[in-house]
């Protein structure tokens, strides 16, 4: 079977051989590319192709054309194949012999025939001989080169000897041609090959790239041999040996040219912005013109492997344009000839990365120059450059390093919102890779690739590098598109091609090295010399620069050439230098100039460097020795570049090292100025055995390897504390990214990887899960990371995330881990600084022993271990050696804070090393200590790390800090402690001068003192129960803010300590700003209270820059007395579960029966108490336990026993009442005939609907306001029973209210008349319910009306986790940082069960959601949180929805809930949601309290939120917390819920104690008292003094002042309050006393009470004003101050008074919004600095009047939080007029009264007073067209007259005159045109009265009497104001009297059980006889009554000359009402 199939291929291949041949003969013409041969348009893939044979297509030689041979040995496939060996011994035979030799000797464990494969597959690619060289020596080594020069040699040969194998493999695609056609595909392939300077080349790996423009250069003959290896070099290399060195020589290659069809991009030809930025250049160069398509006009990311000086920091200019061209208005692309853009400045940031600070400094200055036009603000971002937050964001483009900005992606903090702006990332010199900082690269751009998958947004990478071998790797690496995004240009695309030599000196032992190195360095310079060239020499320390020179000189003048190197005296440029050299600094310079030589290094004053730049660029001195800074930092070039030596001394290597080639690359880049010389020349002097390195490197026959292994750990441990990796998969995945993991794939051998691992797993998943796991090990023994094998979770830890911010090794923490005391000395500190592994490296070297020791006498100020000490011995020895390295660094530290001068270089070197890295190490170890709690610790560290940073030790003066006179420091220091800066403080300037011994100096160090940053601080205490205190700190500078020394902002840490243990119990970071210097500052903290208490703790504040400004307060705590906690709770009882049926109601039953038949335990244990007892009840349980029901009890047992009272329902929120109104009137009110009424600031009905109602559930602000007049208002005294639910809100901001209400309610059941009123109180369980229950007037007494179950009864248990965050500085970046392990939470509880995720505010839902989304972007299933059954029913959704945000979470399954959002958006999310269409719902914590929708999870993301009253973000109350937490479970689907509370690790404790034993209610009455008691006088309810007494001692505040004393401020010792309760009461007493003056006090200045000195007290006009509106005192203060201190108003005024009431001091003020509130009032037209008294922009009242400004304006306000924002401030802002109004009419100001009422009018119809009055209605505009005078009315009455009299007639012509088209606008113009009211008014007069009738000749909008006014958010009723004036008040309004004001409404009438508003009115109006000058006889006065309404601008009517009649009076019978209002008017 066998042979016959072999047969029959047989024959096929003969007959296709024959068809090929035939073909051949018709010679038909060629394909065009001659050159490409078969099948090198596959596309293979690289990683496959090494290691296939199957890919080897190639022209065979001639002696292969004969028929088949039977040999035996050969077969393939199992067919027999044809083999002849070729001529000679290069056959298949040899090959496999010499593999198998070579696999024997080889470690690398590939056995034969895979190097066989391999190298077949390598000789048969078409690289170049130079790249094979390089491929092969990869897998073959460097020890065998020989194989290699033979295999290379004889390409040919080993490649025909297989071809036959390989025609039979490749079946059809065999090459069988002619040998004529043979031989001519391989002439034209050598021609194609030697022309190739511009055709792109192949790859090895097949495919050709479009945009590799590469020659082949070298020559296979040209191998040279360098000390027994071959190294293949560039045609026409050449070797030399002379007696002291051999010299290789590599000629200049040619310049290449343009080839056909390729042009240069003149600038002409591009858009303007390319235009105005390339100004000054008439075209790009000949690599940019190639690169532009790509660059500019694409996003592509890009790699430009370049020669030095081809001009790439131009094309990386190209990618910027484009980025820009991205983010300005107009966009280029489409308007390519605009020339003026506007940059969008704040949408994009660019960040170039470059390896050196010297370079980034050149960088940023070129792209500012070129950019500057555009206004683009370019920075750099180094260790020498920072940048506050504030240039950061004002910075479009930042030049940075790498180090820097890893440091910045690191942090998961405040620089998230820089790095998320990023769009385009430039790195410059990639090849640094192979490099020791190539690992911080890899790090960056793996996070890069990374944040671009999560955040689904582009950044553009961009790589810069010279010409690197593997440029396909890294471009791999870069995700660069090889067919698009590589570019390579080899040596021919330099503008001045480089001549190279490489020397190496000969000579043994390195004296002789030294002086042949200076000889051969002198040859070569005067070589180049008398070729009349300039020449720099590059030495590597500073110290070289001039002695190079000197060397050079002396040399000279032996060899008698000095004339050579002498200056040309005629020079103009040299006479030039020779006069600016006597300036000079330098005295060096002076000595060498005049022989022609220069010196260059940092270490030269700056304008030295710049006068010796300047004279060698002017060609006045001929030779320059310089340092490699010179190569990086200026572009200063030379026609030849000498680089004397390699071996550099490097610090952190601790000794001395390789120059980089890198620096070798860059220095060779300076050879040849472009404009003088067609070449340059290069020359590398290094020693023999260092010859090759450098060869091989800079011909560039290296491939780079990765370094990342070494610094793995590290890396994933930044990785870990940013969050991006929280598993091993994710750290794999990360790994994946990395350039180490492309090089272990395509080398796997230099990784330690043997070949069959990488065959069987070629993605290398378990070798990178193998370094994952070691590293991860690694970091969970330092104590860095939480490493679960079982679970492969990473978490981070604090000390870990120390480490990654502050750059901190492992190594170090390790080190720290074991060193660390809670009280180490500073000797401890450096000692221990010392030791961390960034100086390891530090070698201690017997020549500089004599330095330390001088060091170690004169500058060592802390002792350090002697290593002379330990013995000497052969272990001892190594033991010496080490600590004899870490004395070196603390001597070397301790000299550098002493600021000690050195004179080694190397030590100067080691000194700035150790210097630069021990000021961030210290600063973590602080970090680490504060995370301990070790209070004596952080004090040493952080006095060490500004002494590090300032170069002072901490025991000298803080006056070193500024720059004085050393004398003047000297006598400081010396008179110490009587000149520290308190003692000084108290000195006169006079006093102070004599203590310096210098008189002058006593006003200057007087000015320092008052610029010393030092804080006052005083602390409030208030324990909340026995072991927790609550702290609040007052701070005050005391200092006099100096831009110079403070700049704009201060920094302080705070931390509270146990004085006797140093325990930190809390810090914070603090920072002051210069523009809140002279604000309040204040922090509120909770600390924990020890047992047994320590008789006093410690706040320190101490800043965070100056030495010596620190501040210790200390807190006695010998007042403090720690309330008991007397935490009663009830059991559950194991009770039989009550049925239904014990209501014994039908209805009732019937009702319930729907729902359970059963009530749950809790509801069975309280039944008989709320159902069967007129108890007061205190119900304590948590959320979701079944309280509503418990509430309900009580209401059914109040309508059994008391029919016909009512039941009122108090909630805290509008949501809860929502709530509530909508369950109840579903559930109770139809079934049960009941009537239900809501009472809120959105919904108040009339008297009428709430006396027949039978509910009221209503607000606590709402039922204050209503039965403050309860004497006069029945249905208050029919209440029976009030449910206060949430009652442990007490202590929260509206606490006060309820407890006034409960007061009020008992106030009133106590007086006679009143049945009693039940109370029953709903809360969770809380810590101090016996209080609680004794205020409410609960029984005491087991099941007698107290329940107070614990947290665990819930009907679903509930598991509690508490996440603790480290402090971020900054809200926004703390919640970011959360986002990840929300996400992870979700996976891990609740993967497909409904998630709730509570976050603080609406901005942070939207920002949640995104990353939500972010994440769920890359998983596989991107909606997994979406449950819709198709795509028709989301889309249908989705077209519903108005926000953008909400839309686009709710595809992926997410729902957003905030108050922003419109009420039909809200209710989607919440429908959606219960329906479980969408698995996520991100809230606002209004969704806790007024939905009821549980979910299996819920997220506390967060338990902050912005507090504009303090500026700053605040703790959320406990309550709400736990209202979250309640809403975990869903009792009906799940055995158990889940919470996870996300806060900062500062405030876990406090959630963790308070979560279990419940929070204790306190009263915060004491704070807000005088509003109160101003009410209850106003009531009546209070006469005198002794009654507000009485009065308090109706509240729960009276009873907790007593408990808990210290919380109130009431101060007695704990012996007094435990034993002697007499003096505690007295002082109580004399407490309230106090308060009770202060509070009306207060009220008296705002003139709303009359205090007299009996203790009487009365309430005013004002007073009354201020109860009935609801007003704070401080609002009326405000109007009459404002109205006393003008005499007219304008409308303006009118604004602004309103926009001030106290009343909007709550209006939320976020993060940021003082600059949108600055461009809102730009667009205004109001003033408001004059007008607001200059506040500032975030102010809250600003705030406000920006936003009815906004209103008026109809400005669609673009963000949603201020949507809601301002409809908050009209529901407010129209009460707040009214009251306005009111006082105005009091204080008879009739000008301010029109103005608020037009005030009112305007912000009704949103409508200017000047606009035209018509605009109110839809399609009129606001501007009054003069084209229309004469054809339309001219306001709003006539409007409505001709209306009334005309009817459509009338509309129709209006419609027409304004062009209202389209049939919306002109139905709503109809029935806006109808609702306008016209008005029939008559008047009669009768005794003092004023009767008015008004009524409507039209008919009403609707039967509730709503007025026209669609842009107002709330529906408004038709109002009039009704003044009585003296004749003639149409013509002033100046001075005008009021006689009388009244609000008039429409009359309703009942109409069955709807009640309807009817057009009529009867006022009746009172007029007290004030001016007798008005009557017009004895009996009679005339008046005029102007009707104004309060909706419609400019409507108004009047009735003049009205006749009232007089009664005759005799003196003093007027009312005292009115003698009240004369005698205030007098008063004033």
């Amino acid at each position: 079977m066998v042979d016959q199939t072999f047969q029959s291929e047989e024959q096929w291949l003969a007959q296709v051989a024959a068809m090929r041949q035939a073909i051949a003969d018709l010679k038909l013409p060629s394909l065009n590319d001659a050159s490409q041969m078969y099948g090198s348009d596959l596309d293979l893939d690289e990683e496959l192709s090494e290691d296939i044979d199957d890919d080897i297509w190639d022209a065979e030689s001639a002696v292969d054309e004969s028929p088949f041979t039977d040999d035996v040995d050969d077969t393939v496939n199992g067919f027999k194949t044809p083999h002849r060996a070729t001529n000679g011994v290069f056959d298949k035979t040899w090959l496999r012999s010499k593999c198998a030799a070579w696999a024997r000797t080889s470690s690398s464990g590939i056995d034969s025939t895979d190097i066989e494969h391999q190298i077949t597959a390598l000789l048969a690619s078409d690289s170049s001989d130079e790249e094979l060289q390089m491929s092969l020596a990869d897998i073959i080594g460097f020890d065998d080169l020989d194989f290699v020069i033979e295999l290379i040699s004889h390409r040919e040969e080993v490649l025909n000897a297989q071809s036959a194998t390989s025609r039979q493999t490749d079946g059809l695609f065999g090459t069988l041609e002619t040998r004529e056609e043979r031989e001519a595909t391989l002439r034209r392939q050598d021609y194609d090959h030697k022309h190739a300077a511009l055709a792109p080349a192949f790859d090895r790996s097949g495919p050709k790239y479009p945009h590799v423009y590469k020659s082949d250069v070298a020559a296979t003959g040209n191998m040279l041999d360098v000390a027994g290896k071959k190294y293949a070099l560039p045609a026409g290399s050449t070797r030399h040996d002379h007696p002291k060195y051999e010299e290789y020589s590599i000629p200049a290659s040619k310049v290449g040219s343009l080839a056909a069809g390729q042009k240069l991009v003149n600038i002409s030809e591009m858009d303007g912005l390319c235009q105005r930025t390339f100004k000054g250049y008439k075209s790009l160069n000949r690599m940019q013109s190639l690169l532009y398509p790509v660059a500019y006009t694409t996003a592509e990311n890009m790699l430009i492997c370049a020669p030095t000086g081809a001009g790439k920091t131009d094309a990386a200019m190209l990618t910027i344009l484009q980025t820009i061209s991205k983010n300005i208005i107009p966009n280029p692309i489409e308007e390519p000839n605009a020339t003026d853009f506007i940059v969008m400045a704040d949408d994009f940031k660019i960040v170039y990365v470059a390896p050196m600070k010297a370079l980034a400094a050149e960088v940023t200055e070129k792209l500012g120059k070129r950019l500057a036009w555009l206004g683009i603000q370019v920075r750099e971002l180094t260790g020498d450059m920072q940048l506050t937050k504030k240039e950061i964001a004002a910075t479009q483009i930042i030049v940075t390093t790498p180090e820097k900005w890893d440091v910045v992606t690191r942090k998961s903090t405040g620089d998230t919102e820089l790095v998320q702006k990023v769009r385009l990332l430039i790195i410059d010199e990639v090849h640094m890779l192979h490099d020791e900082r190539g690992a911080v690269i890899e790090s960056l751009v793996a996070r890069t690739e990374r944040q671009v998958e999560s955040t689904q947004s582009l950044i553009r990478i961009v790589g810069l590098s010279a010409t690197l071998p593997n440029y396909i790797d890294v471009s791999d690496f870069l995700k660069v598109n090889r067919m698009s995004g590589l570019f390579y240009f080899d040596a021919s695309f330099r503008p001045v091609p480089l001549e190279q030599h490489f020397i190496g000196v000969k000579g043994k032992g390195s004296k002789i090295q030294r002086e042949n190195l200076d000889h051969t360095t002198f040859v070569k310079v005067k070589e180049l010399l008398k070729q009349d060239k300039q020449v720099m020499v590059f030495v590597h320390s500073r110290k070289d620069t001039v002695l190079a020179a000197r060397t050079l000189y002396q040399m000279a003048v032996d060899d008698g050439c000095a004339e050579l190197f002498a200056p040309d005296a005629d020079n103009p440029a040299y006479v030039r230098a020779m006069a600016d050299l006597k300036i000079t600094r330098g005295r060096e310079l002076r000595d060498i100039v005049p022989k022609g030589f220069g010196c260059h290094n940092a270490g030269m004053p700056r304008s030295d460097r710049n006068f010796v730049e300047r004279v060698f660029s002017d060609g006045a001195i001929k030779v320059l020795c310089c340092t490699a800074t010179l190569a990086w930092g200026v572009n200063l070039p030379a026609a030849a570049v000498i680089i004397k030596g390699t071996q550099l001394y490097s610090a952190e290597a601790g000794k001395f090292v390789d120059l980089g080639i890198l620096d070798v690359l860059q220095i060779f880049g300076r050879a040849g100025r472009p404009q003088f010389q067609d070449s340059g020349v290069g020359y590398i002097c290094t020693t023999q055995d260092k010859l090759q390195h450098y060869l091989s490197a800079v011909t560039q026959q290296q491939p780079i390897e990765s370094k990342f292994s070494q610094k793995l750990v590290d890396n994933l441990n930044a990785e870990i504390s940013l969050g991006t990796v929280t598993t091993v998969q994710e750290a794999v995945t990360w790994l994946g990214y990395t350039y180490l993991f492309i090089r272990m794939r395509r080398n796997p051998q230099a990784y330690g990887i043997d070949w069959n691992e990488h065959q069987d797993d070629p993605q290398l998943g378990q070798r990178r899960r193998k370094l994952v796991i070691d590293a991860a090990r690694t970091l969970h023994r330092s104590q860095m990371i939480i490493f679960n094998e079982r679970t492969d979770e990473l978490r981070a830890k604090d000390v870990g995330r120390i480490a990654s911010q502050y750059y901190v090794l492992q190594s170090s923490i390790e080190i720290f881990n074991t060193m660390m005391r809670p009280h180490a000395s500073e000797a401890d500190v450096l000692k221990m600084i010392s030791m961390s592994g960034e100086f390891d490296n530090i070698q201690s070297r017997d020549n500089e022993a004599q330095e330390l020791h001088r060091l170690r006498k004169e500058a060592v100020m802390c002792e350090i271990e002697d290593p002379k000490l330990v013995s000497k011995g052969s272990e001892d020895e190594k033991e010496r050696k080490v600590i004899e390295n870490h004395a070196k660094t603390n001597i070397l530290l301790q000299s550098y804070i002493s600021r000690a001068k050195l004179e080694d270089f190397a030590l100067v070197s080691d000194l700035a090393y150790v210097a630069q890295n021990s000021a961030r190490i210290c600063r973590a170890l602080f970090m680490i200590a504060l995370n301990r709690g070790w209070g004596y610790q952080c004090q040493v560290l952080l006095s060490m790390c500004k002494a590090i940073e300032k170069q002072i030790w901490p025991f000298q003066h803080p006056f070193h800090q500024f720059d004085l006179p050393v004398p003047v420091l000297k006598n400081l220091d010396d008179k110490a402690p009587s000149s520290n800066i308190e003692s000084l403080r108290e000195m006169e300037p006079a006093e102070i001068g004599s203590l310096v011994h210098n008189h002058k100096m006593g006003t200057t160090l007087t000015k320092l003192l008052d610029n010393f940053p030092t804080m006052s601080v005083e602390a409030e205490t208030a324990p909340l129960n026995r072991d927790v205190l609550r702290m609040r700190l007052y701070l005050y500078p005391e200092f006099v803010w100096n831009d110079r020394h403070h700049g704009t902002s201060e920094a302080y840490w705070v931390w509270v300590e146990n004085s006797e243990t140093s325990e930190i119990y809390h810090h914070e970071y603090f920072i002051l700003s210069r523009k809140k210097m002279h604000d309040n500052h204040e922090l509120n903290f909770t600390i924990p209270l020890a047992d047994p208490l320590p008789s006093q703790i410690y706040v320190r504040v101490i800043s965070d820059r100056w030495l010596g400004a620190e501040t210790v307060h200390p807190v006695s705590f010998q007042h403090l007395i720690r309330p008991d906690t007397e935490s009663v709770y009830t059991d559950l009882l194991d009770l039989q579960p009550l049925p239904i049926t014990a209501l014994k109601n039908p209805a009732l039953e019937e009702l319930y029966g729907q729902r359970f038949q059963f009530f749950n335990p809790m509801q069975t244990q309280i039944f008989h108490t709320l159902y069967h007892t007129s108890n007061n009840v205190l119900l304590g349980s948590p959320t979701g336990s079944g309280k509503t029901v418990a509430a309900e009890l009580a209401m059914w047992w109040a309508f059994r026993e008391r029919p016909g009272s009512k039941v009122v329902y108090i909630a805290p929120m509008k949501a809860l009442v929502r709530e509530r109104v909508q369950d109840w009137r579903k559930r109770l009110t139809v079934p049960l005939g009941l009537k239900l009424v809501e009472l809120t600031g959105d919904n108040t009905p009339d008297t009428r609907t709430i006396r027949d109602a039978d509910i009221i559930i209503t607000t606590p602000e709402k039922w204050d306001g209503i039965s403050r007049s309860w004497q006069t208002r029945s249905y208050v005294r029919q209440v029976s029973l009030v449910i206060i639910d949430e009652i442990h809100l007490l202590g929260g901001d509206r606490g006060p209210i309820l407890e006034i209400i409960v007061s009020r309610m008992n106030y009133i059941a106590s007086q006679a008349d009143s049945g009693s009123i039940r109370l029953v109180g709903m809360s969770t369980a809380c810590a101090n319910a016996t209080d609680l229950g004794n205020w409410l007037g609960v029984k005491p007494g087991n099941n007698q009306g107290l329940f107070n179950f614990r947290h665990s009864v819930r009907p679903v248990p509930l598991e509690i986790y508490i996440d603790g965050f480290p402090e971020q500085r900054g809200f926004c970046p703390l919640m970011q940082s959360m986002n990840r392990p929300t996400y992870l939470a979700i996976k891990n509880h609740s993967p497909d069960k409904p998630v709730i995720v509570f976050v603080a505010s609406r901005r942070q839902t939207r920002l949640t959601a995104k990353d939500l989304i972010n994440f769920c972007g890359m998983e596989e299933n991107p909606r997994r949180f979406l449950h819709f059954d198709n795509e028709d029913d989301l889309q249908h959704t989705l077209s519903a929805v108005k926000d953008a945000a909400l839309k686009e979470a709710l595809s992926f399954g997410i729902g957003l809930h905030h108050a922003g959002l419109v009420e039909s958006d809200r209710t989607l999310s919440e429908q959606l949601f219960a329906a479980n269409k969408i698995q996520i719902l991100v809230a606002t914590s209004t969704l806790a309290w007024g939905v009821n929708l549980p979910a299996h999870l819920v997220v506390v993301k967060g338990t902050q939120f912005f507090d504009a009253k303090i500026e700053g973000y605040k703790d959320m109350d406990l309550t709400d917390v736990l209202q979250m937490l309640g809403r975990a479970g869903r009792p009906q689907f799940d055995t158990s819920g889940i919470a996870r509370i996300f806060t900062q690790d500062s405030k876990k404790a406090f959630y963790k104690h308070f979560l279990h034993t419940g929070f204790p209610v306190e009263s915060s009455l004491h704070k807000v008292l005088d509003n109160h008691l101003g009410a209850e006088v106003s009531a009546g309810v209070i006469t005198t003094k002794q009654d507000a007494l009485d009065y308090l001692t109706w509240t729960f505040f009276f009873r907790r002042l007593h408990k808990n004393p210290t919380y109130y401020g009431l101060e007695i010792s704990a012996e007094e309050h435990k034993e002697n309760q007499l003096a505690a009461r007295q002082a109580a007493a004399d407490y309230m006393i106090t308060l009770v003056d202060k509070s009306l006090d207060d009220l008296a200045e705002s003139d709303c009470v009359l205090v007299h000195n009996n203790g009487d007290v009365d309430s005013t006009p004002f007073g009354k004003i201020m109860s009935y509106y609801y007003l704070s005192h401080l609002t009326i203060r405000k109007f009459l101050s404002k109205a006393r201190r003008t005499t007219s108003t304008t409308f303006a005024d009118a604004l602004a008074w309103i926009s001030l009431a106290t009343e909007f001091d709550d209006l939320p003020v976020r993060h940021n919004e003082d600059l949108i509130n600055a461009e809102l009032a730009k667009n205004l037209p109001l003033d408001t600095e004059g007008l607001m008294e200059n506040l500032p922009m975030w102010d809250p009242h600003v705030k406000a009047f920006l936003l009815i400004q906004a209103f008026m304006a109809r400005i669609d306000l673009p963000i949603s939080d201020y949507v809601g924002d301002q409809i908050s401030v009209l529901d407010q802002g129209i009460r707040i007029v009214q009251a306005g109004i009111d006082v105005m009419t009091e204080l008879n100001r009739f000008d301010a009264v029109v103005q608020m009422v037009k005030l009112l009018q305007c912000i009704k119809s949103a409508r200017w007073p000047e606009d035209y009055p018509l605009s109110i209605l839809p399609g009129v505009d606001e501007m009054f067209d003069e084209k229309l005078e004469g054809k339309v009315p001219k306001d709003l009455v006539t409007t409505a007259v001709l209306s009334t009299k005309h009817g459509a007639k009338t509309i129709e012509g209006l419609m027409n005159v304004f062009g209202i088209k389209g049939h919306n606008t002109r139905t709503a113009f109809i029935k806006a045109v109808n609702a306008l009211p016209a008005l029939a008014l008559s008047a009669t007069g009768d005794t003092d009265n004023l009767q008015l009738t008004m009524k409507r000749s039209n008919r009403l909008l609707d039967h509730e009497g709503r007025v026209y006014a669609p842009k107002f958010p709330k529906p408004q009723t038709e109002g009039y104001f009704v003044l009585v004036l003296p004749p003639g008040s149409a013509t002033t309004t100046q001075g005008m009297d009021i006689l009388a004001l009244k609000r008039a409404n429409w009359s309703t009438t009942k109409q069955g059980t709807q009640s309807r508003v009817v057009g009529t009115a009867n006022v009746k109006l009172k007029i007290p006889a004030l001016e007798s000058n008005l009557r017009s006889g004895p009996e009679e006065m005339k008046v005029d009554i102007l009707v104004m309404s309060d909706a419609y601008p400019g409507m108004e009517w009047r009735l003049e000359n009205v006749v009232v009649r007089i009664a005759q009076k005799t003196e003093g019978s007027r009312t005292v009402e009115v003698n009240v209002d004369e005698s205030l008017l007098k008063k004033k």
